[in-house]
């Protein structure tokens, strides 16, 4: 879910102002999949760990007369380039609070989170070229804890992305899910898309708009975010952005901010 890098803004496999990086290295320009919802098709470097880690993240939730808070602390995407174009991701968040409030009575649960495992794949774009392609299996392994459902999900993420233009860019993603649904106490598909543009303001800060679906057994919830970064050097850089639900069904308001860093 996540885009903008360093110096120069990133949208999926975009890299704008041309190719102009702040210093020449060995290493590709930062491609980050936070902090939008958009992956990058880009890989990290073979032999290379890649951290992308929120410092925190917070969503609310208002429907049929129950309120529904997260709190996220440390949530990580610890990657490592197992190829020149393949890597390894680990998903996972130290500490969840998550509270229901119903009637005046409130249930609150603190724990750690289920555990995902990422393998990107990117088939054309990683190096060269105006667009990138790449496709991403996914499996989320519960780990029993009280903010786990218990169930095994996993999933398939294909991110493609467009430099349209010297400033701008463009990223597309489908993504399909089997996941549990707890209303019904059974697994069903669920299909997401997304579409982001991606804009640099400096060569230091970057912004992003995007736009966010999702199908499935239940109401189609729809969703907008927004968000910049800011390089505070060639492989760091930090973010920070929202997302607001567009329709009743979709969740009111997630705000997030978090840090990424290849070495």
């Amino acid at each position: 879910m996540r885009l903008i890098n360093h110096a120069v803004l990133s949208v999926g496999a975009i890299t704008l102002f041309g190719g102009e990086t702040l210093a020449e290295g060995p290493l590709r320009e930062l491609e980050t999949d936070r902090p939008d919802a958009t992956e990058s098709p880009v890989t990290v470097d073979r032999g290379h760990f890649q951290l992308e880690s929120s410092f925190f993240s917070f969503s609310r939730d208002d429907s049929a007369g129950t309120r529904t808070e997260t709190w996220g602390i440390g949530e990580s995407n610890l990657k490592y380039g197992l190829a020149d174009n393949v890597d390894l991701q680990l998903v996972f968040t130290p500490y969840v609070r998550e509270s229901v409030s119903v009637g005046g009575v409130e249930t609150v649960a603190e724990d750690s989170s289920d555990l995902t495992i990422r393998l990107k794949y990117n088939l054309w774009g990683n190096d060269e070229g105006t667009t990138a392609f790449g496709l991403m299996p996914v499996v989320k392994i519960p780990t029993q804890t009280a903010i786990s459902n218990g169930r095994w999900e996993g999933g398939l993420i294909a991110p493609f992305s467009w430099r349209a233009g010297e400033r701008w860019g463009v990223g597309l993603q489908g993504q399909v899910d089997r996941v549990y649904d707890e209303a019904d106490g059974d697994m069903d598909w669920e299909f997401s898309h997304t579409l982001v543009v991606g804009f640099d303001v400096t060569k230091r800060v970057g912004v992003y708009l995007e736009y966010l679906g999702v199908a499935g057994d239940r109401p189609y919830d729809s969703f907008f975010s927004g968000g910049m970064t800011y390089a505070l050097s060639e492989m760091i850089q930090l973010d920070a952005g929202t997302l607001v639900g567009l329709n009743k069904e979709a969740e009111d308001i997630t705000v997030f901010s978090g840090i990424s860093w290849k070495f």
